[in-house]
């Protein structure tokens, strides 16, 4: 269960102005749908099995968040900090992951069909077969510097 809910976050984010801060907070299968949260700091923060469908992050530091089995599909993840985070069984599909650092993140049967990935820094990816890349492929079949 989320720590806040969707209402209690909108408001949060509008109080925040550009630097929301949510580093840490528990926002476990919250609708976070369409939601602009760019430049946000939400380092360690919990998104299990929240929606993120076509919401924006554009330049968030999500660092070792926890996003496994997140619901984001069209989700803006541009210029993201997303080193170490655990995208295990995500739905990731069509979603802009240009320039982000994804240094040790975790796609372990992500789901990443139709993604951008030009520009990330994908050093240090883990991956498994049941990963599914842009163009796809499943796991050792592609090769993710293939799509940066």
């Amino acid at each position: 269960m989320a720590e806040i809910n969707r209402k209690e976050l909108i408001l949060a984010l509008i109080s925040a102005g550009s630097t929301p801060r949510l580093a840490g907070v528990d926002l476990t299968a919250l609708d976070m749908t369409r939601l602009d949260m760019s430049g946000a700091s939400a380092r360690a923060a919990k998104f299990v099995a929240a929606t993120l469908r076509e919401a924006i992050l554009r330049g968030a530091n999500l660092s070792y968040a926890d996003m496994t089995t997140v619901q984001a599909a069209g989700l803006n993840l541009d210029s993201a900090n997303l080193t170490g985070v655990n995208f295990s069984s995500a739905t990731l599909t069509s979603v802009l992951l240009t320039n982000a650092n994804l240094t040790n993140a975790i796609l372990n049967g992500a789901n990443l069909t139709g993604a951008n990935m030009k520009g990330a820094n994908v050093s240090g990816i883990k991956f498994n077969e049941n990963t599914t890349w842009p163009d796809g492929k499943k796991g050792s079949q592609g090769n993710p510097v293939s799509y940066t």
